[in-house]
């Protein structure tokens, strides 16, 4: 529903699709031509709402100067229902699509910060053989330049001195554009008298090189992720490829801002406790070396991050939140788009299309182009990167009433999937268990639109009978919990207790009652209070719901007491906290203080039987010590000038 004040401008393109009503949820205009011979209704709605949704994508430059011009001062937002539905076979049916299309349109996304980095065109080429010299010659005009030849390489000299020709070999390489520094072993200048080739005396190891851009010709291992900023890598045997290096290279002086991908809050993050480690998921997921640990969380090199979104998919705290844009944001995009679906009569649950720009965009276009388009059943979303995409959206979607979820990538990305290949073990689980069937959220790795029609071609899932309409709250483990819940709440078969795959963030801790003896180490590991003790009593208590399986307690535990389940307890997620065990305290003697427990005191006394220092009269003096609390045993050892280490008598 729109709000007040607010209007839809829905134009059929020349009739070339229709301009389902549904679309337009009561409240809008229509037209044949609106960015031409109708452009006056635009004006003319310019002047009269202050919250106007134009349903084209492909005029919005001049849609965005017309309301420039006129001082418009209200919110402007465009939608695509052209590729996306109205060039489509199932055009006539794709009212319901239009409607969700333009309700999720309608959410503002969220803002995000950027990270500046900044390039004096100190550049650094690092080669083998002559391609390296004849790039340096390219860019000797735009950039600094600095050659760095592996040792053995057979290079002739050049005429004349205009730039650095060094040898080297790189030992370690850190840093990114504007910053870069690198250890380089058998560092040499060569030899002036250089006749045939360059000749390098006897190098030195250890010296060290900065500059801010990096520029590989070795074709050896690379020293980055090809993501890495200032880091450029090409074959010197491909003239193509090192002309579209070079184009980019010379390009590469001034500030250039990036977005800051990820919002981290080290608080919320179960990597380690007291040296121990725990959560180690961003760690092995990220492909380009942003994150590092940093006591007992770890650390995101933004300058370093290329944005793929795994370590935010995986986390299962929500210490790492994607921020293009936030998980709640594109929830609430789900929210407002599936119950717009089935406001508009939308009968079947519509499969939900999760694409990026630069590849899924034309994709889409492609098809509809020059092929079938998209069925009238599948909604496609924007996102940003498919790596982004973690079991909270795809929970959310499945209990907001989709049928099912398909994320759209590229054959070969530039990013591994790793993250999203165990996003999509562990909904199969969880949808198998509920009833909802396997493959319901799933892959599409494909370049070719042919391929995509005949992915999504299929009959459109039958709508479920209830749906869920919670409002996402806004930390991602939030509504990853409830997410979870409200698709168990509103599944076909609604489960009791799911077993989870191995690196679940859900689970339980299992607890050997007979080992443990209620130190409570765990409870000061855990990470976000799952185990936490009772300050009246001996007490060892679970909350589920907020158990991230991060295996912290298991690893600090002195008796070896805990273990891991990876699962989904529904019951136990409802209810309150577990208590797993609970023991009577132990009163002192002397003052009847209640201290430690009585199976912990009784277990020291048993192991002290026999010990020399606990026999005799003077032994059974330091036993009475072990049964009084704190204050007792100072005031008796020192009232009584008693030596607790002096040697007993036998």
């Amino acid at each position: 529903m729109l709000k007040q004040n607010a209007t839809r401008m829905i134009c059929n393109c020349e009739a070339t699709m229709p301009a389902e009503a549904q679309a337009l949820g009561g409240f809008g205009r229509t037209a044949d031509q609106l960015c031409r011979a109708q452009l006056e209704h635009f004006r003319t709605a310019l002047g009269e709402f202050a919250d106007i949704t134009v349903a084209c994508t492909q005029e919005a430059p001049l849609f965005t100067e017309v309301a420039e011009d006129m001082g418009y001062s209200g919110q402007l937002r465009f939608a695509n229902i052209r590729e996306t539905a109205g060039w489509s076979q199932d055009a006539r049916a794709s009212g319901p699509k239009m409607a969700a299309l333009l309700a999720m349109a309608e959410r503002d996304a969220t803002s995000f910060d950027v990270v500046s980095l900044e390039s004096n065109g100190v550049a650094l080429i690092l080669g083998r053989d002559q391609a390296a010299l004849d790039l340096a010659q390219n860019l000797a005009d735009t950039l600094d330049i600095t050659v760095l030849l592996t040792p053995g390489a057979d290079v002739a000299p050049p005429r004349q001195t205009t730039w650095p020709v060094l040898q080297g070999r790189i030992r370690q390489a850190q840093g990114h554009l504007g910053a870069f520094e690198l250890t380089v072993d058998d560092y040499a200048a060569p030899a002036p008298s250089s006749r045939a080739r360059l000749e390098f005396p006897h190098g030195r190891n250890g010296a060290v090189s900065h500059c801010d851009l990096l520029i590989d010709l070795t074709g050896g291992t690379p020293l980055f992720h090809e993501t890495r900023p200032g880091y450029f890598r090409a074959d010197p045997r491909d003239p193509v490829a090192l002309a579209k290096l070079a184009a980019q290279a010379g390009q590469m002086v001034g500030t250039f801002d990036k977005p800051k991908y990820i919002n981290f809050t080290a608080e919320l993050c179960a990597h380690s406790r007291n040296k121990l480690t725990g959560c180690t998921r961003c760690l092995d997921l990220c492909p380009t070396g942003a994150i590092t640990p940093a006591g007992d969380s770890v650390a995101i090199d933004p300058d370093i991050c290329a944005g793929c979104g795994q370590c935010a998919a995986a986390c299962p705290t929500g210490a790492a939140a994607y921020a293009l844009p936030v998980v709640d944001n594109i929830a609430d995009r789900l929210r407002a788009g599936l119950q717009a679906w089935f406001d508009a009569g939308g009968s079947a649950a519509p499969v939900l299309l999760l694409h990026d720009a630069d590849h899924g965009t034309p994709l889409i276009d492609a098809c509809a182009r020059f092929g079938r388009g998209l069925p009238a059943h599948v909604i496609p979303l924007q996102i940003n990167t498919a790596a982004q995409i973690g079991p909270e959206i795809m929970a959310a979607a499945l209990a907001y009433g989709a049928g099912g979820v398909r994320v759209l990538s590229p054959a070969r990305p530039a990013h591994p999937l790793d993250g999203l290949a165990e996003t999509l073990v562990l909904m199969d689980a969880i949808c198998a268990e509920t009833g909802l069937g396997a493959g319901v959220c799933s892959l599409l790795a494909l370049d070719d639109p042919d391929d995509l029609e005949t992915a999504l071609w299929q009959p459109a899932p039958k709508a479920r009978a209830t749906r869920s309409g919670f409002l996402p709250p806004d930390d991602k483990r939030g509504l990853l919990v409830l997410a979870v819940d409200e698709l168990n709440r509103n599944a076909p078969q609604p489960a009791q207790v799911i077993a989870l795959p191995d690196n679940a963030p859900f689970g339980a801790v299992v607890l050997d009652t007979d080992a443990c003896t209620l130190c409570l180490a765990c409870v000061g590991a855990c990470p976000t209070g799952a185990l936490s003790d009772n300050p009246d009593l001996p007490m060892l208590r679970f909350t589920e719901s907020a158990c991230v399986q991060c295996g912290l307690c298991a690893a600090t535990c002195p008796e070896t007491a805990i273990s891991l389940s990876a699962q989904i307890d529904f019951a136990a997620w409802a209810a309150p906290k577990r208590v797993l065990k609970e023991e009577q305290p132990f009163a002192c003697t002397s003052c009847g203080k209640l201290f430690g427990t009585r199976s912990s005191i009784d277990r020291v006394l048993q192991k002290l039987d026999g010990h020399w220092m606990f026999t005799g009269a003077e032994g059974a003096d330091r036993r009475r010590l072990l049964t009084m609390c704190d204050d007792c045993r100072t005031r008796e050892v020192v009232i009584a000038g008693f030596d607790p280490h002096e040697k007993a008598e036998v």
